[in-house]
């Protein structure tokens, strides 16, 4: 065979096999990359402009085609702060001060401890031009120094004005701010905020400097993440970890919606179920401290439950909702608007309540003195009723008593029950006693097994009907003293020397 008859064929071949390729290959459509390589290959050399510059913007209807989040990163970053916090602790200088057998043939005193300091980072956010902050309180607390760091780096000192461990809130205040005018973010109605919610989460994860995360709002009035008074949390999926605590968690207007908190995980990074306290929450805590005065919240006068099933099946009621009351304080405020046991409340202010955090949470954002309007269902109507926020009632001096001197009770701080204080450590009206304030570290008080939250019932046979009869009976020195206390829910009867 020739060798131009070689080449014919393994033309032929070439040709064969290509088009088969393309007859059997499904059909696809150019890409625009590879579009634009093509007319690359056919088209003359011309000089080529510069692609002109794209002006990025939040989008603000359905059809937008592009989407960033960088104007309102830009505008809010600045508003986001580090927070650095300084503890000195007890170390001791050996690894066998806590053995059993070691302190028994060197003593105790051969293991001294030792003070040493630990840092802890978090986030913040300004909330006053001032320099007033706002985060979380487990970020700061038994801090000895506390400093925040600006987005442009300028480091501050600041002073601790609220510890509010009921909202897990802490607000912060420059020192000395001088001219500086700080960055303040405006704050959001959090109760507008729907599940499905655009949001940025901006803090200081794992000390890496600041970041943004986006998500969107997974859920809401979220319970049992924390143990604080008032759980009412905003659940994203915008990844916070540790050192977000006490960042900003923000919608696409650059407005403060929540501050994170918690995130649920079993390795200590981000999952993709994060928590933040919602920003009406935050605005009160964020207002008292502003003012300089304490935080004062409403008390409603009545225990409640969540209602169940079986509860909404006894009620009548179509579906579980809202709070069932079990309990109303003689002479407090639901009982003078008319409230009773066996009522529903189901709204406040036309906003639903599953549970009682959602409704202690509805009502704590409510100021002190506003007329509100409470959904209640009572044998099968629903009426609205009209309620005025009160503070509970002031304690005075003689509702407290401190032991001093050389009494078995000396380091004792208590105070006598009243309806309000029953509701806040979860006792029954009609308690009687002195609660447990605080036992000085140390004292013979300390020494004896006292702790906080006992609840002193009688000494020596005598009834503790107050903390002035207290006192004078503590204040005694006898040989023997016979006590009968409340612990945990469980009444104890003890005897311990003068």
């Amino acid at each position: 065979m020739s060798m131009r008859t070689l080449l014919l064929a393994g033309a032929a071949v070439i040709v064969l096999a290509v088009g088969g390729t393309l007859a059997f290959a499904p059909w696809n459509a150019p890409s625009i990359a590879q579009t634009s390589l093509t007319q690359a290959v056919v088209a003359p050399q011309v000089s080529v402009e510069p692609p002109a510059q794209v002006v990025r913007a939040v989008p603000t209807s359905d059809g937008a085609v592009k989407l960033s989040f960088a104007p309102v990163v830009k505008a809010v970053s600045p508003s986001v702060v580090n927070v650095y916090a300084t503890r000195i602790e007890q170390q001791s200088s050996s690894p066998f001060a806590n053995d059993p057998f070691f302190s028994r043939f060197f003593g105790q005193g051969q293991f001294q401890s030792r003070p040493r300091e630990s840092r802890s980072l978090g986030s913040g956010v300004i909330v006053q031009a001032g320099g007033v902050i706002l985060t979380n309180r487990h970020v700061i607390e038994g801090a000895t120094d506390v400093r925040i760091a600006l987005s442009d780096g300028r480091e501050f000192p600041v002073d601790v004005v609220i510890e509010d461990a009921a909202t897990d809130l802490a607000v912060l205040r420059v020192r000395t701010p001088g001219d500086t005018v700080f960055p303040a973010i405006t704050f959001a109605n959090s109760d507008t905020l729907e599940v499905g919610d655009l949001v940025l989460a901006i803090g200081n994860p794992f000390g890496v400097g600041q970041t943004v995360t986006s998500g969107i709002v997974s859920a809401l009035a979220r319970t049992g993440v924390e143990r604080s008074d008032y759980e009412f949390f905003i659940q994203t999926d915008a990844a916070i970890n540790p050192g977000n605590s006490g960042g900003a968690l923000v919608d696409m207007d650059g407005h403060l919606v929540g501050i994170n908190t918690a995130i649920y995980s079993q390795s200590g990074g981000s999952v993709g179920i994060g928590f933040a306290i919602p920003a009406n929450m935050a605005h009160m805590v964020a207002d008292a401290g502003i003012s300089g005065g304490e935080i004062v919240r409403p008390w409603f006068g009545a225990k409640l439950q969540a209602v169940n099933a079986d509860i909404a099946a006894s009620l009548g009621m179509a579906a579980p909702h809202g709070t069932l009351i079990t309990e109303v304080a003689p002479d407090g405020p639901a009982a003078r608007a008319g409230f009773a046991s066996g009522d529903v409340i189901l709204s406040v202010d036309d906003l639903a309540v599953d549970d009682p955090s959602a409704f202690n949470f509805r009502l704590a954002t409510r100021p002190i003195g506003q007329p509100i309007q409470l959904g209640r269902l009572r044998a099968g109507a629903t009426t609205m009723v009209s309620f005025t926020n009160e503070a509970a009632p002031p304690v005075t001096s003689d509702m407290e008593a401190v032991i001093t001197g050389s009494s078995r009770f000396a380091g004792t701080s208590v105070r006598q029950l009243d309806a309000a204080l029953d509701d806040l450590k979860g006792l029954p009206y009609n308690s009687k006693g002195v609660i447990v304030t605080a036992i000085a570290a140390g004292s013979p008080a300390e020494q004896m097994g006292l702790q906080v939250d006992d609840v002193i019932l009688s000494l020596n046979d005598a009834p503790m009907d107050s903390a002035q009869v207290f006192a004078s009976t503590a204040s005694k020195r006898v040989q023997t003293w016979q006590i009968i206390l409340q612990r945990a829910g469980k009444v104890t009867r003890s005897i311990v020397s003068g």
